[in-house]
């Protein structure tokens, strides 16, 4: 890993009208839009779901690395995220992030350690601790 601090460039493009096109460095470009809550097509990642799939992605990220630094041996790994936006304090913003995260190990796996892995990746995961919305975990443990 390099030395902090990093820093990650995008560069978002638009006209008028249709989609904006994300850009990086590297990376295919991204076309984006307005998701049907908010009158756009809802056929395009939007801003919103592009948030709550960094927050699903960075813990199983997490999750993996915690993992191999305990040695701890599994065999999938499943997280759906849910984001709630809301208005708080008159301000629309995510209140709340719901994460289920469905981990199959191999049989006779300690699943308790398994448990405290994934809640540690809950609160190490960086793009979560970025924001100000509540987290909630819920696990599930299966013997694949």
């Amino acid at each position: 890993m390099q030395n902090y601090p990093h820093q990650y460039q995008v560069t978002a493009q638009a006209t008028p009208s249709g989609d904006v096109n994300l850009s990086a460095q590297g990376v295919v470009d991204l076309p984006s839009a307005p998701p049907a809550e908010f009158d756009g097509p809802g056929d395009k990642w939007s801003p919103e779901s592009l948030l709550v799939g960094a927050v699903a992605d960075c813990f199983i990220l997490t999750f993996r690395a915690i993992a191999r630094a305990s040695h701890f041996e599994w065999v999938a790994l499943s997280c759906e995220a849910e984001g709630v936006l809301d208005k708080a304090a008159g301000i629309t913003q995510f209140t709340a992030f719901h994460l289920k995260a469905i981990l199959q190990v191999s049989a006779g796996i300690d699943s308790d350690k398994a448990r405290r892995l994934l809640e540690k990746a809950e609160q190490h995961c960086l793009i979560t601790n970025s924001l100000s919305a509540e987290v909630h975990l819920t696990t599930e443990i299966v013997e694949a």
